[in-house]
């Protein structure tokens, strides 16, 4: 029962231990070299793994993610001894998308390397080849750049023939890499293309930054806040806080004898309510940070925990038991309230009131903390939070003001568990976004679209058979009378009922597509849609884009890219989108991890430091980076025949709607 009472701040305790940031460069490598004897070395590349990323191990895996491997470009005086090792045992994981198991590491990781030493100077350089993923998307294979070299007293002439031939080997490489790019000359004449030119390849990140703030940050904050109003009305009229409202103006007023001062002292309340809220609101925000606020949106283990925590919230409305915090703590701040006085004592009394009330509000702030910890938006919970508080705070205010609209109050009654019995409800549809999302990232296909819909529909079923009286729950009294009210929300939730029936057979329900499992997992689907690729080739495509007079999406993917083939999978397959990206764009999909050589290498100046193009997956993911200062997939942006961007970039998201907007709002910049 104590955990029962506690879940709020457990979920928050939860949350705070597992959220992760998604950094632009998770994987950190340091390498160094060892001298074991005076024939043998070691070299060690120790890797630091950002939080909530995992770095793949030396396993290939057949059409699987990137592994860890080393790639010697200059030896001699030495050779290696066997393949890149690991130091500890990688953890080994079924994934459905690769159908095969995977191995990975997670937080730190250690891989070794021996080397045989000739006699003599030695010199090794290269570089190690990794990739890392987290549950929302994947770096592009990133590399660390090494080179040792030293000397040893050992015998050289011993192994003066078994070094040279190493050289040779180096050679010969060379030469079957050159054969290759021979072969692959005609197709990849413009991939080789210098990428330091101006035009097509100039950055365009503040431009692409000032979409992003544009079209992100004021209007969802503003949603935010709204959002917070409702949930804090909401929380007015549950049995925990209408009473109270009453007996603390009265207590005011009474308190000072004067109605002035009492007034002041209830403004004083309500600011100290919407304090304490916001309080709770930046605490949040200070928890997860900026990008760990987004990757809660897709992150499997996060929304299966909210499905969990949000069902618990319903069976504490429909009245299994109540969410009550230890009943010392309002006690010890009560008693701490009638022994001081001024403003701390009323601050300490809206704290009181905070605790008393926590077996209604708990579940409502949960769900909007859950809610709005998902947008992305980092300042969320304080918004959020802020407005919660204004509309909790404001009757206090305004009832102390206009004391004679208290006799006008509606009187306590069981209404008030009719609405905690309808929020159950509501948690519990939502509860089941939570679950469909975790479903869609694990590929379990327990809740595909026509049986998230079925849940729906008797959900909405339920709801209507209890607001008409013939459903009674554990705190629902006798009285068989039902109100007007009560009857029209019954109307409407009978007639949402019926409305989502077509969706069992294929029907789109436009009106809960946000919510909804995408259509891809339905199995009524007469004539899915195949989404045209016009190139995967980023000059040549933008030469295509001009010729047609088209504006372009790129999308940047990679192989071994979950996420991207989920996108693919469930938003591309509708058919207003699969349209859009047929017919109104060029399409270009740049695969980052594309390991086809290009026909030389291109060296190029990225952060102050020098790195080497090799393969087409480096130059596209180059591209990615240095035009639009991002290195995550997928990672989609539109931009016109001349490479400026159209509108803010687009990430991994599966709502049908919003690609629909983010694709329509390109299209008008466009025209």
């Amino acid at each position: 029962m104590t955990q029962i009472r506690n879940i709020f701040f457990l979920a928050l305790l939860f949350v705070a231990q597992m959220a992760f940031a998604q950094m632009a460069n998770p994987v950190t490598v340091k390498s160094s070299i060892k001298e074991t004897s005076d024939k043998e070395a070691v070299i060690s590349f120790d890797a630091n793994i950002d939080m909530g990323w995992h770095m793949y191990s030396t396993q290939v895996v057949e059409d699987g993610p990137t592994p860890t491997t080393i790639n010697v470009e200059t030896i001699s005086g030495a050779k290696l001894d066997g393949p890149l090792q690991t130091k500890a045992k990688p953890i080994q994981k079924f994934e459905e998308m690769f159908g095969a198991n995977v191995f990975f590491f997670e937080r730190t990781a250690t891989f070794l390397q021996k080397l045989t030493l000739t006699g003599g100077k030695y010199k090794v350089a290269g570089y190690l080849e990794y990739g890392a993923c987290n549950d929302k998307s994947c770096i592009p294979p990133s590399r660390t750049e090494f080179s040792f070299e030293g000397e040893t007293k050992a015998d050289a002439s011993a192994n003066e023939e078994e070094s040279q031939p190493e050289e040779e080997k180096a050679e010969e490489v060379e030469e079957a890499v050159e054969s290759t790019d021979s072969v692959a000359a005609d197709s990849l004449s413009e991939v080789a293309a210098t990428v330091t030119d101006e035009g097509l390849w100039a950055p365009v990140i503040d431009q692409l930054q000032a979409f992003e703030n544009k079209s992100t940050t004021n209007n969802s904050l503003w949603q935010i806040f709204l959002l917070g109003i409702l949930g804090g009305l909401v929380a007015l009229i549950t049995p925990c806080v209408w009473p109270i409202i009453p007996m603390t103006v009265s207590f005011f007023l009474k308190r000072s004898g004067d109605q002035k001062k009492g007034i002041r002292d209830a403004i004083i309340y309500g600011i100290s309510i919407v304090v304490i809220y916001l309080a709770l609101g930046l605490i949040v925000t200070a928890i997860f940070g900026a990008s760990a606020l987004n990757a809660l949106s897709t992150n499997a283990i996060f929304n299966i925990f909210f499905f969990l925590l949000l069902v618990v919230f319903a069976a504490s409305f429909f009245g299994a038991f109540e969410l009550q915090l230890p009943a010392s703590w309002s006690t010890a701040v009560d008693s701490k309230a009638e022994k001081t006085g001024g403003l701390l004592s009323i601050f300490l009394m809206a704290f009181t009131l905070t605790l008393v009330s926590f077996s209604c509000t708990g579940p409502i702030i949960g769900f909007l903390l859950v809610e709005v910890s998902t947008t992305g938006t980092i300042l969320a919970p304080a918004i959020g939070m802020l407005g919660f508080a204004l509309a909790l705070a404001l009757p206090f205010t305004l009832f102390a003001i206009f004391p004679s609209w208290l006799k006008q109050m509606p009187k306590s009654g069981g209404w008030m568990n009719t609405v905690k019995v309808v929020l159950g409800f509501v948690e519990l549809f939502f509860a089941l976004k939570f679950l469909s999302v975790a479903d869609l990232a694990y590929g379990w296909h327990i809740l595909d679209r026509e049986t998230f819909l079925a849940l729906w529909i008797a959900l909405a079923l339920l709801l209507a058979i209890y607001l008409m009286g013939f459903l009674k729950f554990p705190h629902d009294d006798d009285d068989r009378h039902i109100g007007v009210t009560r009857f029209f929300l019954a109307l409407i939730s009978l007639a949402f009922a019926i409305y989502m029936i077509p969706g069992l057979w294929g029907a789109p329900l436009k009106a809960i597509s946000a919510f909804s499992p995408p259509m891809s997992t339905q199995d009524f689907n007469l004539q899915p849609s195949e989404v045209k690729v016009q190139s995967n080739d980023y000059d040549l495509g933008m030469q295509l884009a001009k010729q047609n007079h088209k504006p372009v999406i790129i999308d940047f993917t990679g192989y071994g890219c979950v996420n991207c083939r989920k996108m693919e999978a469930a938003v591309w397959t509708n058919p207003e989108v699969t349209d859009l990206l047929s017919n109104e764009y060029v399409l270009i999909q740049l695969f980052v991890d594309d390991k086809t050589p290009l026909p030389e290498t291109i060296t190029v100046n990225e952060n102050g430091q020098e790195r080497k193009l090799r393969t087409v997956g480096d130059k596209w993911s180059y591209l990615q980076s240095s035009k639009f200062g991002a290195n995550a997939q997928p990672f989609y942006v539109l931009i016109d025949n001349e490479g400026n961007p159209l509108s803010a970039s687009y990430s991994f998201d599966e709502e049908v709607d919003h690609y629909l907007k983010f694709l329509k709002n390109g299209l008008e910049a466009y025209k």
